[in-house]
């Protein structure tokens, strides 16, 4: 087995049916608790503006400069291996939050444009969160937790063992309380290409190995990370949704649809 494509697909093939969508034993009984919100996977149009509306109006408030190329969706939003998560209020269903995940089953993450990752990473399955943006409302907060929850159940779901992230100052230090580490120690701060060339650290966090560091960390997320169940983080079907041309380009050069 030497692609990359291959022991994805392998990894992925040894998720069973014993397992739930939370990556637990299904035998484990997990509090439940209900949210003011809805977090899911885009699979339309209608809800991929949404969540580029919610982008764009966070990064504005930060980085006007990057907000300006965030105002419709990027190419990448609808690549195979990607998904784009929309958290949406449940009182009038407007958008609140987003989040989009990139897998390295078809191609490098973003962020290998700007630095390669060391190989024992790179060939390892991976994703990589990118354009996190909330509301500035109280529920902001929570609705970040959630999104990087449902971050960590899709990656459960999918067979990747390392997510990645880059964050800027002072965003990083969240990351580190998450306790992500360093990919480059020493290295301190990248430019990267996708985030306008603002210096980012890039951190990694062992998805098999969350729960347990968390635990013996005492870590505040514990309970709500790995005990409690939220059913409206909902990741089923959690293929990108395919556009209209692009869905008719492949039932014609194919015959079936393909992508």
């Amino acid at each position: 087995m030497n692609s990359k494509i291959d022991w994805i697909a392998a990894d992925i093939e040894r998720l069973t049916p014993e397992v739930t969508l939370h990556g637990l034993p299904s035998s484990k009984k997990l509090d439940e608790e209900h949210l003011p919100f809805t977090v899911k996977v885009v699979r339309n149009a209608v809800e991929l503006r949404k969540a580029i509306q919610i982008r764009h109006a966070a990064y504005n408030r930060h980085v006007p400069a990057l907000a300006e190329i965030l105002k419709s969706a990027e190419p990448l939003d609808t690549e195979d291996g990607v998904v784009v998560l929309l958290a949406e209020s449940k009182l009038d269903g407007s958008p609140i939050g987003t989040m989009r995940i990139q897998t390295n089953r078809y191609r490098p993450l973003s962020l290998e444009q700007s630095i390669p990752l060391p190989p024992a990473l790179a060939l390892r399955p991976l994703a990589e969160a990118t354009r996190l943006g909330v509301t500035e409302e109280r529920v902001g907060r929570l609705v970040k937790t959630v999104l990087f929850k449902a971050y960590y159940l899709y990656c459960q779901q999918v067979g990747i063992e390392w997510m990645i992230i880059a964050g800027r100052t002072p965003i990083d230090r969240q990351y580190d309380r998450l306790l992500f580490k360093d990919v480059y120690p020493d290295l301190g701060y990248v430019n990267l290409a996708y985030a306008n060339n603002m210096p980012h650290r890039i951190l990694s966090f062992e998805v098999n190995a969350a729960e347990a560091n968390w635990a013996s960390a005492h870590h505040p997320l514990f309970d709500f990370m790995v005990r409690t169940a939220h059913p409206d983080i909902d990741l089923r079907d959690s293929a990108p949704f395919v556009p209209e041309a692009r869905r008719n380009r492949s039932i014609t050069q194919h015959g079936m649809l393909t992508a």
